[in-house]
C-alpha cells in the first residue's frame, strides 16, 4: 500500500473514530440466555474507538461490588495475562506478549492493526515471554517471595499441574517441566508433549489449557487465525477449536470445534462438565456478535465461521456450507457483544461472599469495535444446577476512567488459597486481590 493511501485511511479512520455514531444498543440487552440478535451491517472499515491506556495513579484502585474491597497483590509486572494457584498456595503469573506474525499486506489490516496498538500498555521494553511465583508465606495478602519461575517460553497462556507434572501452552506447543512443592523456580529444561497449530500468521495466539478431573488428559484451546476466513481456510486447519490431549502420548483429537476464540477453560464443579469462554467474530455492527461461555460437548460444532449463535448464517463466508449451520450448537450464555472474554473461574472455594460462591467470574478484556464501549470489567455469573441462573453482576470495574481511557484490563481469574479472587490486568501490569470488606467496603 503507498504511503499516499495509508494516509488517506488513516484520515478516513481517524474520522470514523472521533465522531461515528454506530448505533451501538444497550449492552444489557445481549447477557443471557436469549440474546437479542440485531441485522447484520457490514463496513469496508469499521468504526473503532479504541480506549487508550493511561495506566493507574498512586493509590488508585478498581472499583468494587459492595462488600468487597480491591488491593494490589503484585506490580510492575510486564502483560500478565494468566493465573494459576498450587496446591501449596503460590501464585503462578503468565507474563506474555504476542509472537510476531506474518506481515500481512491488506489496508484493511494494516489500519485496524494500527489503531488497535493504542489500546496496548506502555512499558513493553521489559522483561515477558515468562513466568513470575507470588509466595505469600503469612497469609496477610502481600507476597514476601516473588521469584522468575519459568524464563524465555514461547508467548505463555495456559498453565495445568497434574502430580509433579507442570504443563505450559506456549503459542505453538505444550510442553512440560518437572515440578516439587516449593519449587521457586524451574530450571530443567521443558519437553514438548505435542505441538499447537503457531505461526506463521498466529492470528489468535493464546492457548487455553486445563487438565482433565482424572489428570488423563488436557484441554487446549485453540483460536483461529483471522475473524472469519479472510486469510484462507487452510490457515484454519485444526484451529478455532478445544483439542483433547492424551497426556501420556502427546496424541489429540478436535473435542469440539467452530469456536472462534476459546479461552478460560475450566471444568464447571457440579456437573463436571467442560466450560470456556468465546471471543466472536467482529465487523457485523456494534451489536454483533455476542461474546459468549458455555458448556463444551464432545463433537460439538459452534458455528464458526459459517454461522453464529446457532444457525444465524453469516453472509461473508463463501463456500456456504448449510450441513455445518443446521448442527450448529447454540452457546449457553451471551455476556454481550465484544466484551472480549478471556478469564474464567469457577467460584468454588471463594471466600467472598455468599452471594459470589455458587458461579463463575469472567474477566472481560474489553471492547475496540464498537462506539459504546463494552467489558473492561470482572462479571460473575450465577449457577443453579451446573448452569447459568441469572444475569451477569459488575464484580470489578473502574478499569476505564470518566474519559473512556483504560487504567488497566483484566484477563485472566483465579480463586486463591483463601478464597480470594485474583485479577490478572495486563495493561495496567498488575494482578489484583479481591476480598471480602470488613467493615463494609465505601465505593470511590
Amino acid at each position: 500500500m503507498t504511503s499516499r493511501l495509508t494516509r488517506a485511511v488513516l484520515c478516513a479512520s481517524l474520522l470514523c473514530l472521533a465522531g461515528c455514531n454506530d448505533g451501538s444498543g444497550d449492552p444489557k440487552a445481549q447477557i443471557g440466555a436469549n440474546p437479542v440478535l440485531p441485522d447484520i451491517q457490514q463496513y469496508w472499515l469499521p468504526p473503532m474507538h479504541i480506549a487508550r491506556i493511561v495506566g493507574w495513579k498512586k493509590d488508585e484502585t478498581p472499583t468494587v461490588a459492595q462488600g468487597l474491597q480491591a488491593k494490589a497483590f503484585a506490580t510492575g509486572l510486564q502483560h500478565p495475562r494468566f493465573l494459576y494457584v498450587l496446591p501449596d498456595g503460590d501464585v503462578l503469573v503468565v507474563e506474555s506478549k504476542a509472537p510476531k506474525a506474518a506481515a500481512i499486506k491488506r489496508p484493511k489490516e494494516i489500519v485496524m492493526g494500527y489503531i488497535e496498538s493504542w489500546a496496548t500498555s506502555g512499558g513493553d521494553t521489559g522483561p515477558s515471554n515468562r513466568i513470575t511465583l507470588l509466595r505469600d508465606t503469612n497469609g496477610d495478602g502481600v507476597p514476601d517471595v516473588r521469584s522468575v519461575f519459568l524464563d524465555h517460553l514461547n508467548s505463555p497462556f495456559g498453565v495445568a499441574l497434574v502430580g509433579k507434572d507442570l504443563y505450559v501452552a506456549n503459542t505453538d506447543a505444550i510442553v512440560r517441566y518437572p515440578y516439587a512443592e516449593g519449587d521457586t523456580k524451574i530450571t530443567a529444561p521443558g519437553t514438548v508433549l505435542t505441538e499447537l497449530p503457531g505461526g506463521p500468521i498466529d492470528h489468535h495466539w493464546t492457548k487455553s489449557l486445563v487438565a482433565s478431573p482424572d489428570g488423563s488428559k488436557l484441554y487446549a484451546g485453540v483460536g483461529s487465525n483471522s475473524n472469519i476466513t479472510e486469510n484462507g481456510m487452510e490457515a484454519e486447519h485444526n484451529r478455532a477449536a478445544i483439542l483433547e490431549v492424551d497426556r501420556a502420548s502427546g496424541r489429540w483429537r478436535i473435542f469440539a470445534s467452530g469456536l472462534r476464540n476459546p479461552n478460560g477453560l475450566s471444568f464447571e464443579p457440579q456437573s463436571g462438565a467442560l466450560w470456556t469462554v468465546v471471543n466472536e467474530r467482529d465487523e457485523l455492527g456494534p451489536d454483533l456478535v455476542p461474546d459468549y461461555m458455555t458448556s463444551v460437548k464432545d463433537g460439538g460444532f459452534y458455528g464458526w465461521p459459517y454461522s453464529y449463535y446457532g444457525q444465524h448464517v453469516d453472509p461473508r463466508v463463501k463456500p456456504e456450507r448449510p450441513d455445518l449451520v443446521e448442527k450448529a450448537l447454540v452457546p449457553d450464555y451471551a455476556l454481550s457483544s465484544h466484551v472480549a472474554p478471556l478469564g474464567l473461574a469457577f467460584s468454588t472455594g471463594s471466600s467472598l461472599p455468599q452471594a459470589y460462591r455458587n458461579g463463575a467470574f469472567v474477566g472481560e478484556h474489553g471492547s475496540w469495535n464498537r462506539q459504546v464501549l463494552n467489558g473492561y470489567r470482572v462479571v460473575y455469573v450465577p449457577f443453579t444446577d451446573g448452569k447459568p441462573s441469572g444475569p451477569a453482576q459488575d464484580v470489578v470495574t473502574g478499569f476505564l476512567n470518566s474519559d473512556n481511557q483504560a487504567r488497566g484490563r483484566p484477563v485472566g481469574v483465579a480463586i486463591d488459597k483463601t478464597g480470594a479472587l485474583l485479577v490478572a490486568d495486563d495493561s495496567g501490569n498488575t494482578v489484583w486481590r479481591v476480598t471480602a470488606a470488613h467493615p463494609q467496603v465505601t465505593q470511590r
